[in-house]
């Protein structure tokens, strides 16, 4: 028997996604993102509240990063979303993690951070439900920790984590348990 429990956004797994831009003066900004993700070949969708301090970064400077967090820097990701940049204006040198200039666009790399995309902004939506912020990916850059004999990215050497908006809680996630469009196959068959 299943529990109705009305309207909540609880899908599982909710990425866990970092967004750094560049604060006014050059500090790096970094604030965590469940909201948004993937919406096209080579676009991003970022679903942010206006007043975030990210949000005016982003508005300055058309740029950011999005970056993958390992479990390794879970503790220094989390603070990042806990904590407000407009609140807290020295919180990514608080975090311990090290960041350097994209060479692509305007916007800082996390050197901890093992996967990351570099995007543009193309536009800023206001919807009923809040802000979303659409950017082009230019490029990916992934830590050669994370790469596989092919030199491809192999997530489950990211070792990423994810949001369970239900319980508040991170989970690990990498393990691989099939193939896309290959493990569903059998069903092809008459």
């Amino acid at each position: 028997m299943k529990k109705d429990f009305g309207v909540q956004n609880w899908l599982f797994p909710m990425p866990t996604y970092m967004i750094g831009t560049y604060n006014e003066d050059d500090s790096v900004d970094v604030m965590m993102m469940a909201w948004g993700g993937v919406c096209a070949e080579d676009m991003v969708a970022l679903n942010l509240e206006a007043d975030h301090k990210t949000v005016a970064n982003l508005r300055a400077r058309k740029a950011f990063t999005l970056a993958i967090p390992g479990a390794d820097t879970l503790e220094a990701s989390d603070f990042l979303g806990i904590v407000s940049g407009n609140k807290m204006p020295d919180k990514f040198a608080r975090s311990g993690l090290h960041a350097v200039k994209s060479t692509r666009v305007d916007a800082p790399i996390i050197e901890e951070y093992p996967v990351t995309l570099e995007c543009v902004v193309e536009s800023f939506e206001e919807e009923p439900y809040g802000l979303r912020i659409l950017g082009r990916i230019v490029n990916l850059l992934a830590d050669g920790k994370v790469l596989d004999e092919q030199g491809r990215v192999d997530m489950g050497k990211v070792n990423a984590f994810s949001f369970d908006q239900a319980r508040h809680g991170y989970y690990a996630t990498g393990a691989l348990i099939g193939q896309a469009w290959k493990s569903g196959a059998g069903f092809l068959k008459d």
